[in-house]
């Protein structure tokens, strides 16, 4: 046997998620939360440290500012989940109220096509009541003297809703209640699953540790690592790890407010962190990499990062690097929004994968939304269908513009 790793209770189970993290757990707390649902579930996590999970790298993140609908919907459920946490959880005393800080994000735009890009997202977000603002270059600088808008035309705003959460506590609380609910979580790793004959089912997965767990539903929750999953049910899907790189530094003169999550024309995005500051840029070369490929590259601060900043901020010439790592997102390279809902023709394979970035912020609304694919078959709050297999099977892109 695999050292820590241990068979499940039983040897069935009417839904097996494979993955633990964030996602995972969402789908296993709302699932288990839904008083319709009375099955059983069994959650496998190879690493219950989730040292190297996306979940444990997350800058934890939330925004209004998407370009499709959809995800600013999403986004929106996301902060009401957040800001009314305790409610949610049914009111229990032990649960903390979490925190929303809404300082926003900013995004500059140095030319005027991009300038245009900004206002389209702007109306679609405040047509759904997003506080998202077009600010032009002299309501910038009169809100945030410290930008240097040399090249800047003008860009988007919103300080409602849209900020900074501490998604951990979130996810904490998931995994505990879930449990309370009945969820057994095994430290365990799904290598194989057998469909039936004619393929449009699973029905059981193979552990490392040589069982075989016969099973209602799968989900596929393994962020980075969902082809692997999918492989096993004979299922393609274009999601690979990307590395993303964060920096923490300390400023010689701080800012006399908070930095709004700047999203440089560069790329590169900072803002503020406690009494500290955050700044993160993808590489300009950006391939797949190892699953447990985790290295640093600190040519990246020194050649990319902190020029950027200290041009755009001037009082961040002086800085002091705290700390940084590098985590991996789960990139969908076919459009970059996420896929989720039941195969087309493994009808009981479920996806919440591919996530680009936005998996933090999105899991309340796609762990609800496979709460009801297990238990209706059928999305009963937000539509969550334009996410859905089909479309990369037919080949036709679902785009999500505004990807950091």
């Amino acid at each position: 046997m695999t050292a820590n790793f241990a068979p499940p209770a039983q040897s069935s189970y009417d839904v097996v998620i494979v993955g633990g993290a964030m996602l995972g757990s969402s789908c296993a707390w709302f699932t288990a939360n839904n008083p319709d649902f009375d099955g059983s579930i069994l959650v496998v996590e190879r690493d219950p440290t989730y040292e190297f999970s996306s979940t444990a790298h997350t800058n934890s993140c939330m925004r209004q500012q998407f370009s499709a609908e959809i995800n600013v919907q999403i986004s929106q459920f996301a902060a009401d989940f957040v800001k009314n946490f305790r409610s949610y959880m049914g009111d229990d005393p032990r649960v903390p109220d979490v925190l929303l800080q809404s300082y926003g994000y900013m995004y500059l735009a140095d030319n005027d096509d991009f300038a245009q890009t900004l206002k389209d997202a702007q109306a679609i977000q405040s047509k759904l009541g997003a506080g998202t603002k077009f600010m032009t270059t002299d309501e910038i600088a009169a809100a945030y003297p410290f930008y240097n808008l040399d090249d800047i035309v003008g860009g988007n705003h919103n300080l409602k809703d849209e900020g900074y959460f501490d998604g951990n506590t979130l996810f904490d609380w998931w995994k505990r209640s879930a449990r309370e609910k009945g969820v057994e979580y095994v430290t365990n790793e799904v290598v194989a699953m057998t469909l039936n004959s004619a393929e449009t089912q699973v029905q059981s997965v193979t552990l490392k540790t040589g069982e075989t767990i016969a099973c209602g539903q799968v989900v596929n929750a393994s962020g980075p690592r969902a082809v692997e999953t999918s492989r096993m049910a004979g299922i393609e899907i274009p999601v690979e790890p990307r590395k993303r790189y964060t920096f923490i530094f300390d400023a010689e003169q701080p800012l006399d407010r908070d930095l709004p999550l700047t999203i440089d024309p560069s790329g590169v995005h900072m803002r503020t962190d406690g009494q500290y500051y955050l700044a993160g840029c993808p590489p300009d070369d950006d391939p797949a990499v190892d699953y447990d490929d985790f290295v640093q590259d600190h040519s990246i601060w020194e050649e990319k990062v902190w020029p950027v900043i200290a041009t755009r901020v001037p009082q961040f010439e002086a800085i002091k690097l705290i700390n940084s790592w590098a985590g991996h997102y789960a990139f969908n390279t076919f459009d970059q929004n996420a896929i989720h809902g039941p195969h087309n023709r493994v009808s009981n394979f479920i996806f919440v994968n591919g996530f680009s970035g936005h998996g933090f912020q999105q899991s309340p609304a796609m762990g609800r939304g496979v709460s009801e694919i297990v238990t209706y078959g059928q999305y009963r709050t937000l539509d969550l269908t334009p996410f859905s297999f089909t479309r990369i099977e037919a080949q036709e892109t679902f785009v999500e513009k505004a990807v950091i």
